[in-house]
């Protein structure tokens, strides 16, 4: 093995501390003072790696290489090192410290690129302080919507101050896109978040694509009233048009069970919260994920037919806004045939499988071609402090991955 997995597993032990939560948890919010210094931490490394580094002006770490020849374009590399509120020590950090343990292995081997290499630790990949992932990724391909900035997490913090006290300027986020073109490919190891792998007792896998995900946020209105003296005939209980629309859901993501569908409730608020008072409003989130495009539009139409359906019978009025609306996208043959021969070559057998949650890859892949390799992760668990991959298959996975890179920058077209 060429990659050092002694220094792999130190890497990660060191981050693990950072937002450390319980014996194994990690809380790093994006734009918070333990993201930044998580930042510091991989910087350190990307700088023994012979990389120079900055923070950007969405709040992204990038560590670059400079290559040989400055008209090539760049190849890429990374993921986040924010975390889920109740989140792992694999999530988002596998993708940063593997391809910063490529770049110094690539140092060590004294192997010199053509081609310009990055790594980016992207920030909010998550989406859950502000309601809205893939933050960095998306903000360097000039993909952020109208409003972004002024979402707020639940301090009422809006993105744009979290922003400029993370030391970033919102006037000069220009400076930091990246022109078209300019990106070759990106590469992005990640755990898998699921069970196959493990079941199949395999320990890497070839991403073939990720689901498209559709978020919405739904808000129902109803009327308060006291709970012990409005008859049951005559309510308007939006708790109670929330949890059947809730269960709509998960009968329309499951009618067909073979297929891959995902459908999730899981962030709801209550107005007023009372015991004692019918709920007058409620707002809830819609998490729906398919990698068929078409059958995806086909179960979103039946929720809104069954939202409209519910709402109507109990007397609500209803709004639904929608957060996110990505179609699925494929990892591209050339990249996933390069990785399938360097696992065969280290006696890896590594099926092929689809993600079903986004990743940064998912908006870089609307500008470059890109790949990306899974790690087996205990019992499929993620964004949960049980969340496990062991040290031995993040180090294949890291092998796997710089000889990826190696015959990658051999193509100089």
């Amino acid at each position: 093995m060429k990659i050092n997995s002694n220094r792999l597993q130190q890497h990660f032990e060191a981050m693990s501390l950072i937002g450390k939560i319980g014996d194994t948890g990690t809380c790093r919010p994006a734009h918070s003072i333990e993201e930044k210094q998580a930042f510091e931490l991989a910087a350190s490394w990307m700088k023994d790696a012979g990389m120079k580094t900055h923070i950007d002006n969405f709040g992204n770490l990038i560590g670059r290489l400079e290559g040989a020849n400055s008209m090539l374009p760049l190849l890429m590399m990374g993921s986040h090192l924010d975390s889920q509120p109740y989140g792992g020590r694999y999530d988002g950090v596998a993708g940063v410290l593997c391809a910063i343990e490529v770049l110094m292995t690539m140092k060590e081997q004294g192997i010199f690129s053509e081609r310009t290499i990055e790594i980016i630790a992207f920030a909010d990949e998550e989406g859950w302080r502000f309601n809205k992932g893939l933050f960095g990724s998306r903000g360097i391909l000039g993909k952020l919507e109208d409003g972004e900035l002024s979402r707020t997490d639940k301090e009422g913090i809006t993105r744009e101050v979290a922003l400029k006290e993370f030391g970033c300027d919102i006037n000069k986020f220009k400076d930091s896109e990246y022109a078209l073109g300019s990106i070759f490919c990106f590469l992005e190891l990640h755990i898998e978040q699921g069970p196959v792998l493990d079941i199949a007792n395999k320990p890497i896998g070839i991403v073939s694509g990720i689901s498209g995900p559709l978020w919405l946020t739904v808000k129902l209105k109803g009327q308060a009233g006291h709970t012990g003296s409005v008859p049951m005939p005559l309510r308007k209980d939006a708790l109670l048009g929330a949890a059947e629309i809730i269960v709509a859901l998960n009968q329309i993501a499951t009618q067909v069970k073979e297929n891959p569908t995902v459908g999730t409730v899981a962030t709801i608020k209550v107005f007023p919260a009372s015991r004692n008072i019918i709920a007058e409003e409620v707002e809830f989130t819609v998490d729906l994920r398919d990698i068929d495009l078409a059958r995806r539009h086909l179960y979103e139409r039946q929720l809104m037919d069954k939202i409209e359906s519910i709402t109507k019978k109990n007397g609500l009025t209803f709004s639904i806004h929608e957060d996110t609306n990505s179609e699925p996208r494929y990892c591209a043959d050339w990249i996933k045939q390069i990785i399938k021969e360097n696992c065969e070559k280290l006696n890896l057998d590594a099926p092929e499988l689809m993600s079903g949650p986004f990743h940064d890859a998912l908006a870089l892949s609307y500008a470059c071609d890109y790949g990306m390799i899974f790690i087996r992760c205990k019992d499929g668990i993620s964004h949960n402090p049980l969340e496990y991959a062991s040290y031995e298959d993040l180090a294949l996975g890291t092998e796997v991955m710089y000889h990826t890179v190696l015959d990658i920058l051999s193509k100089n077209t």
